[in-house]
């Protein structure tokens, strides 16, 4: 292969690579840790999406929802559930996690698309397991979970209040609406 074409052939597939890999990232963000001690038992169940950043793969979605239950081998199995009013019929989509390290820190990788990982990172908790906040592997993802469909006003502003101490940008937070019964 001439030099010309392999040089051509790098700074195509580069930046390619650079976005998958990123795109693959599981630690959390520099100068943020995930919550320890943390049980997966007490997790799993049910959550609500109270708020978001916002990312294609949930653009428009109200109503969103979230479903954690343990496996026999040790995963976690995700199921994220929400309304496209635009189609005006439910998404779903199934997942896995996976420990990162010590299960007894909040610090696990998310594939939905075969081997494919993100992380996913539990870095505020309550001691009762009602709500949570959770980010990726940047700042650049950011949700706010409970067990109902609404956080206490003081709740929230305590929130709101951490996630801007560790950088986070609140002010684009997609508020996430719960009107219809998920069945």
């Amino acid at each position: 292969m001439s030099s010309l074409r392999c040089i051509s052939l790098r700074r195509l597939l580069l930046p390619l690579v650079a976005v998958v890999l990123a795109g693959c990232a599981t630690s959390p963000p520099e100068g943020i840790s995930s919550i320890a001690p943390f049980d997966a038992a007490r997790y799993t169940g049910k959550w609500y999406e109270i708020a978001r950043l916002d990312h294609s793969f949930e653009r428009g979605l109200s109503d969103v929802s979230a479903r954690y239950r343990q496996q026999a081998d040790g995963s976690i199995e995700v199921i994220n559930r929400g309304f496209d009013s635009d189609k005006n019929d439910w998404r779903e989509a199934v997942g896995r996690a996976l420990f990162i390290g010590d299960t007894n820190r909040a610090s696990l990788k998310v594939s939905f698309f075969g081997p494919f990982y993100g992380g996913y990172h539990v870095v505020r908790l309550d001691t009762d397991y009602r709500w949570a906040m959770v980010v990726g592997p940047s700042r650049d993802y950011l949700w706010i979970l409970a067990r109902d469909k609404q956080l206490a006003p003081e709740i929230r502003e305590q929130l709101l209040r951490d996630a801007r101490t560790l950088g986070l940008s609140t002010d684009q937070l997609v508020w996430v609406t719960h009107t219809r019964s998920d069945g």
